[in-house]
């Protein structure tokens, strides 16, 4: 099956069964919970069964509602499927609905709050405001009018008291993305404040981010894709798609490249969805241009600035896993004298202040080297540098997992690192 979601191409049943699936395997879902709807152009809407499997979901499940309220399919419509025909009644701009209880959202739902998006740059343009719908039992057309009623033109996503998430989308791409940038947004303040205090993004900067640099670039009068280039592209394909299954990366954010020769190099399109990138969307670099017709990620100026000072980097990722960035929203120091292993791949572990990614970059660029490999730019993402792709990829499992093993430790205890000198014994066993 296809993993990439073209709502232009795929039937509305094959788009439903690809994101409960990656909605499934992300752990954001349970085998009985949740429901999908997609409604097509003659105004069918198209909505997982009710009692069937999550996990083994087929297309052949799908449920279709026509317009004229006749069912076709071989199960029952979603229980919840009322609020969904109630949106759609209200929201002709929403053209596909996700419902589901994924674990932080629904924290988020039992307290009765809502997250606040202004972690990273991003997630306030892609989530918009969040409403709010009170309790209703689930299935009851109280509940859809409610849902309903809480979806104004104003909010493309809600949280259900104590029940979980709705979010709306002009296409099931759109939707996708904007729950999973939500739980994204509600896992990093839920883990960022077992550290300490969250900090929030001002307006003027989360308006910074939409104002990128790469169109500075000129474009390329020709290009050339020999077999060794064409391999990178694919190479950095199956990296970003192993980081969305892994939790590594969200659909919304995530910058990869790899360098090519010399300091040419190739890196990440902008506004693609990170789930969904083929090798034809990767964007080109040569000689200070860019390949026609593409725009690349907005750091690209740093990713060129990182490759030309430092001969021996020749891949780099920055991302946003919610553990790592839940020291990036605290401006917590993180420290790697967790394991051995830990120190051995990522040494000393710099915070640098917001705007450090879009000013000059020397805040950055003297802090990385082949032997300080990473940083944390605060409320931003975490970057990562290797000489080669994979073992890029394998630093930011490692960073990750450092972060995620001190924020679970914080329960039993004071975190006790490894000493000067078991750090002085590795530096001289391991980075000779």
């Amino acid at each position: 099956m296809d993993t990439r979601l073209d709502t232009r191409m795929m039937h509305p049943r094959d788009q439903i069964v690809l994101v409960i699936r990656r909605i499934y395997n992300r752990g954001l879902t349970t085998t009985s919970g949740g429901n999908i709807s997609v409604i097509d152009e003659n105004g069918d809407i198209w909505v997982t069964p009710a009692g069937v499997d999550k996990g083994a979901l087929r297309a052949s499940d799908i449920m279709c509602v026509r317009n004229d309220g006749t069912i076709e399919g071989q199960h029952r419509p979603s229980s919840e499927f009322p609020f969904h025909k109630a949106i759609y009644g209200k929201r002709p701009d929403l053209k596909a609905i996700i419902h589901a209880h994924p674990p932080a959202l629904v924290s988020f739902s039992i307290v009765h709050k809502i997250p606040d998006t202004n972690i990273v740059a991003q997630a306030k343009h892609i989530c918009g405001p969040i409403g709010y719908a009170s309790y209703e039992i689930p299935g009851s057309a109280a509940l859809g009018k409610k849902i309903a009623d809480a979806l104004t033109e104003d909010f493309k996503a809600i949280i259900m008291e104590n029940h979980g998430t709705v979010v709306g989308g002009s296409d099931l791409s759109d939707a996708f993305q904007r729950f999973e940038t939500l739980e994204f947004c509600a896992r990093t303040v839920l883990k960022g404040a077992r550290l300490g205090d969250v900090n929030y993004l001002s307006k003027k900067e989360i308006e910074k981010f939409e104002y990128p640099e790469a169109e500075l670039y000129p474009e390329m009068s020709k290009v050339t894709y020999p077999p060794d280039e064409r391999e990178k592209r694919t190479e950095i394909c199956r990296i970003i798609q192993r980081a969305c299954r892994q939790g590594l990366m969200i659909s919304s954010y995530g910058t990869v490249s790899c360098r090519w020769k010399n300091n040419d190099f190739l890196i990440t399109p902008t506004n693609v969805q990170r789930w969904d990138i083929r090798a034809e969307d990767i964007v080109q670099i040569n000689d200070g241009r860019r390949e026609p017709g593409k725009m690349p990620s907005r750091g690209v100026r740093l990713h060129e600035k990182i490759y030309r000072a430092n001969p021996g980097i020749n891949s780099i990722i920055i991302t946003q896993p919610h553990n790592l960035m839940a020291f990036g929203v605290t401006r917590t120091e993180l420290n790697v004298r967790t394991i051995p292993e830990s120190w051995i791949f990522l040494q000393d572990v710099a915070l640098v202040p917001f705007g450090s990614q879009f000013d000059d970059f020397s805040e950055i660029l003297k802090i990385l080297s082949t032997n300080r490999p990473a940083v944390i730019i605060e409320n931003d993402a975490v970057l990562i540098t290797g000489d080669t792709l994979l073992q890029t990829f394998d630093r930011l499992e490692v960073a990750e997992f450092s972060a995620r093993s001190i924020i679970m430790g914080d329960t039993l205890g004071r975190m006790i690192p490894i000493g000067d000198s078991q750090v002085e014994e590795l530096r001289r066993a391991f980075l000779k």
